[in-house]
């Protein structure tokens, strides 16, 4: 009977064993998907910023009040209707995602979220327009610090976050409509609450996702559907990521 449960007990732990490197495995493939996104978005961003402005007066279109220069394509994308395909874009490809992902090849699934990306920089890219690039860049290394220590401890600790994640989703909504009522209302004080608002909310929804991205592994997953919940995976945290950088933007950014 002893060495009956020894093997027992050495099969249990060989069973452990495959299920923590496979996690390991998974959720390095998820902040590398994510990582590259990322990467992605900034020289998308930078790269755009570069094709719409210039420092020649004799190449620019048109100045802004706060003395940046547009080129041609500049004022055309940022002065016409053609803005709301820049901001739209990435929107139809996220919604794309989102339906067909289930239905996706692996490497259609990556390529549509590097896709996602790199639009997501070409509509963010008039933070260059408003915001001084040394801030942008402490800025962005503050919020990588923030997500780093938030979401090891979503992925370490051992309690259940459902209940303060669907909190933060219902918070999420709440702070998307005040944001499009701020819009018309133009109030600076409800955009200071809004992005303290928003720095909190994905804060705590960084914690909560990357534990449910760690729970929603199986160590029985064939290839394909492990590939499309890594970039599912990194798809979510990157927007958590993205999203606290703009609000923490907004409050601790230099404008132009």
């Amino acid at each position: 009977m002893a060495e009956y449960d020894n093997r027992v007990l050495r099969g249990q732990t060989a069973t452990v064993d495959v299920v923590d490197q496979g996690l390991r495995a998974y959720m390095l493939r998820v902040y590398n998907y994510m990582l590259v996104g990322l990467v992605l978005t900034g020289l998308a961003s930078y790269g755009f910023t570069l094709l719409t402005t210039t420092s020649d007066p004799a190449l620019a279109s048109k100045m802004l009040p706060n003395g940046v220069m547009l080129t041609a394509l500049g004022a055309t994308v940022y002065g016409t209707p053609w803005m709301w395909a820049v901001i739209l874009a990435p929107v139809a490809v996220y919604l794309f995602i989102y339906v067909r992902l289930q239905h996706l090849s692996a490497v259609a699934a990556q390529s549509a979220f590097w896709l996602y990306a790199a639009l997501v920089g070409v509509s963010f890219s008039s933070i260059f327009i408003v915001y001084t690039a040394s801030s942008i860049a402490q800025v962005f290394f503050v919020t990588a610090a923030a997500f780093g220590g938030l979401s090891l401890w979503g992925y370490t600790t051992k309690k259940d976050l459902t209940g303060f994640g669907s909190f933060l989703i219902m918070g999420a909504w709440g702070l998307f409509i005040a944001l499009i009522v701020n819009m018309f209302l133009k109030s600076d004080m409800m955009a200071w609450v809004t992005s303290i608002a928003g720095v909190g909310i994905f804060a705590g929804l960084t914690a909560y996702d990357t534990q449910k991205i760690k729970e929603i592994y199986y160590v029985g997953d064939d290839g394909t559907v492990a590939a499309r919940k890594s970039v599912m995976g990194a798809l979510v945290l990157y927007l958590d990521f993205i999203n606290m950088f703009l609000f923490l933007l907004r409050l601790m950014g230099s404008r132009r």
